[in-house]
């Protein structure tokens, strides 16, 4: 069988006719045009709330009560752990060189060392925080932490 382009038509149900509203009561779609009567919904541009809009009653998200924090300086700090630390070579380490190393992010405005692993290089952290475990492995190593 040739396909003839004189014989091509869309799948059937593809393509329906417009609904023709406000035509008469015998149409069944005469005068409110199937949207009923009054609210939102039977007006122009009707049916467009916001999300969370409870028709005027408070909102949920407003009558449940705030709970937990969100700290601004969690963003700038980052976190390293010590065994990342043997990657770099053995010198002076501050927030530059863990960013040039890509350690922490480059938004980073802080970093801090925390305790995971063995260091088998001596370092000296200038401008960078550790915590008491990191420090005393790092002293252990035969490096400093000057904050």
């Amino acid at each position: 069988m040739t396909l003839r382009l004189n014989e091509l038509s869309p799948a059937p149900g593809a393509r329906t006719e417009r609904t023709r509203v406000g035509r008469g009561i015998g149409s069944g779609l005469g005068k409110t045009c199937g949207r009923g009567h009054k609210g939102s919904f039977a007006r122009k541009g009707g049916g467009k709330i916001k999300a969370g809009f409870e028709g005027g009653q408070t909102p949920m998200q407003r009558r449940l009560p705030k709970i937990g924090f969100f700290s601004h300086k969690a963003k700038d700090t980052a976190e390293v752990l010590s065994y990342h630390l043997d990657r770099l070579e053995a010198g002076e380490i501050d927030v530059a060189a863990l960013r040039a190393a890509k350690l922490i992010p480059s938004t980073a405005k802080k970093a801090k060392i925390v305790l995971k692993g063995e260091l088998s290089k001596a370092f000296t952290l200038k401008g960078v925080t550790a915590t008491a475990g990191a420090k005393a492995a790092i002293e252990a190593a035969g490096g400093s932490v000057q904050e």
